[in-house]
């Protein structure tokens, strides 16, 4: 079983930045890829951001350039840096971790709200 724990969320204005964690723990053994979703009200669960354990990013396109995604040396912890927010960034934002072949975790989530 993996744990996964996201933190950072909040209230911010627009033309703000956040920066999410997600703390993976438990048996992360073979987790190949890890990344972020978010939920708006109303909406589907999108993919934001994903990176895989060799280090290739995948990024949904309307978020290119604002939203960056990271991870520490001990590949234990996943960042997502959101720069120049918007109100219609204004969503839960889920933790993923997939394991081969096709076990996925998810964290509980974290809100970000952005106020215009």
């Amino acid at each position: 079983q993996v744990q996964l724990v996201e933190s950072g969320g909040g209230l911010v204005q627009a033309g703000g930045s956040l920066r999410l964690s997600c703390a993976a723990s438990g048996n992360i053994f073979n987790i190949d890829r890890m990344g972020w979703y978010r939920q708006a009200p109303g909406k589907q669960r999108e993919l934001v951001a994903s990176l895989t354990s060799g280090g290739k990013t995948s990024y949904a396109d309307s978020l290119k350039g604002r939203f960056t995604i990271s991870r520490d040396n001990a590949k234990t912890t996943v960042y997502l840096q959101m720069n120049s927010l918007k109100a219609e960034d204004t969503a839960v934002y889920y933790c993923n971790a997939d394991r081969p072949p096709g076990i996925t975790y998810w964290g509980q989530g974290t809100q970000v709200t952005v106020s215009s």
